[in-house]
């Protein structure tokens, strides 16, 4: 049976994650551009950088979760045989499946921390175009919520069928015999 206190565990920090970005997406930061004291030059101003934080925690916060789902599931390195079956076969796949869905979740945070992080610093002068102020695009927060969202049910969904598959294994124990079992020939 699957540990209730690990699923628990990793719930509220997938759920801490989730609320992370969710928070990060609401809080981007917002640019405007304003003339130096002179009017000589143009700059951009930036707003809050509250979200850049928020998106490193939610990556964080993820991160965490799926070590401890990886570390107690042994990443099917380690530990016991696996029953084979449907429990196994299901366990491989949402494996596979929690590992794409986690690493685009960590992307998305990543990209949307590390774009809401960089300011335009440069100058233009008052006749030229105007300075791009850059910010992170609207919904990369919100794509990486949602797949922390899918990532949690997932790594969820994964460990108990792993769990079911390593609990149910029974080696072949050949009526206490020590040796190889083998039929008659015939």
């Amino acid at each position: 049976m699957a540990s209730k206190l690990l699923l628990i565990g990793v719930f509220v920090l997938d759920l801490i994650a989730f609320g992370l970005a969710v928070a990060a997406e609401q809080r981007r930061s917002t640019a405007k551009i304003v003339p130096d004291r002179d009017e000589n030059y143009n700059y951009c101003v930036y707003n809050s950088d509250i979200s850049t934080g928020y998106g490193v925690g939610a990556f964080l916060f993820l991160l965490v979760s799926q070590i401890v789902i990886m570390v107690a599931s042994r990443c099917f390195c380690c530990g016991k045989p696996l029953k084979p079956g449907g429990s196994r076969a299901c366990a491989v796949i949402l494996f596979i499946i929690c590992w794409v869905l986690f690493l685009i979740a960590e992307m998305c945070l990543l990209a949307g921390s590390v774009e809401n992080a960089y300011h335009t610093k440069y100058r233009t002068i008052i006749y030229n175009d105007p300075p791009s102020c850059e910010t992170v695009r609207k919904g990369v927060f919100a794509a990486g919520a949602a797949f922390i969202f899918f990532t949690s049910i997932i790594s969820k969904f994964y460990y108990i069928n792993y769990s079911s598959a390593r609990e149910s294994f029974q080696p072949y124990l050949g009526g206490g015999e020590t040796g190889v079992g083998m039929g008659t020939y015939k």
